[in-house]
């Protein structure tokens, strides 16, 4: 009975090993601060990293595919100074189309360098990061953008308005976790990229089309770099060219914290969701127990390792490897 008892105990934490670090810092922070918790904070907290969020729901996509894409950053960049440049010259109705299907464009390309030519998603990615970034510098002139009507303009809403109460970034958020996770479990097309990432010539043999899943993964992430992009456009009106600078690794942290392998094949949306909400409230706990923000960088980044190592040592039932 002590074995089966201990044997279920085991296979809980297997399972929901993020989830329980997650409770974990979540009680040591609302003990520390009793500001932690409250609905204000809540809110401020996920509406900070609703940006960050939607990005990661997009590579959460490419991470089960066996990929990686390090680009998202700069593509964010990208997409922000354009929605913001076209705003004045097309207006925001034209301006939000066009400036997602350049975005896609961005995304195809990578897609098709790593999915039809089979070309490594690293150095792909992390080429495109510098060509991309070149680009928006090239579009902008080396210069920040700004809307020039910031009080007539309809297009605060995506970053600024809210719904019955709740800021319009977060149910942007949700709205997108849910219909992605809604895709990636339950249609076929998700189970390909799951088959993709577990075992790309298996998948092959078995009459999926490698190529074509990993090109739409890729424009899928793009497609929410787009979202992304949107949304800090909205929020400020206005946008520095390099504000997506450095944002692909923590976007890539919160996959990865989330439980996604970077083997690809495992990976969930919830999962995801949650590896971005640790991230946000570890740097709010930080932030409300006054420490400066250096400090806040290396400890945020020791309890991020911290809980990675706790979620694996769960799923092995050892602290340390086998191997070691």
């Amino acid at each position: 009975m002590a074995t089966l008892t201990k044997q279920k105990i085991g296979g809980i934490l297997a399972r929901q090993g993020i989830l329980i670090a997650f409770a974990i810092f979540m009680i040591a922070f609302t003990l520390a601060s009793a500001k932690f918790l409250s609905v204000d904070n809540v809110f401020s907290v996920v509406r900070s990293s609703a940006i960050l969020g939607v990005m990661a729901l997009g590579v959460t996509f490419v991470v089960i595919s066996g990929n990686l894409d390090l680009s998202v950053g700069s593509m964010m960049s990208f997409s922000t100074i354009v929605v913001l440049d076209l705003h004045d010259k097309i207006g925001p109705a034209l301006a939000i189309p066009a400036m997602f299907a350049m975005t896609l464009c961005l995304g195809a390309i990578i897609g098709f360098l790593v999915g039809y030519l089979r070309l490594n998603s690293l150095i792909v990615t992390l080429g495109m990061l510098s060509a991309i970034h070149g680009l928006t510098l090239t579009y902008s002139g080396g210069q920040n953008m700004d809307i020039a009507d910031k009080e007539g303009t309809w297009f605060s809403v995506f970053g600024q308005g809210s719904a019955l109460g709740i800021p319009v970034p977060i149910l942007i958020f949700v709205g997108l976790a849910a219909f992605l996770g809604v895709v990636l479990a339950r249609t076929p097309f998700g189970r390909k990229v799951y088959a993709v990432g577990g075992n790309g010539t298996a998948a092959t043999f078995s009459g999926i089309r490698r190529a074509r899943i990993v090109f739409q993964c890729y424009l899928i992430s793009s497609a929410c770099v787009a979202t992304a992009g949107l949304i800090q456009a909205s929020r400020s009106l206005g946008s520095q060219n390099t504000v997506g600078q450095g944002l692909e690794l923590e976007v890539l942290a919160a996959v990865i914290l989330g439980g996604a392998s970077l083997l690809g094949g495992s990976g969930t949306i919830f999962k995801t969701v949650i590896g971005v909400l640790i991230l946000g409230f570890i740097q709010n706990g930080l932030l409300l127990l006054g420490l400066q923000f250096y400090v806040q960088f290396v400890v945020t980044w020791v309890i991020i390792i911290l809980a990675v190592w706790l979620d694996i040592a769960a799923k092995r039932g050892k602290l340390l490897s086998p191997i070691a």
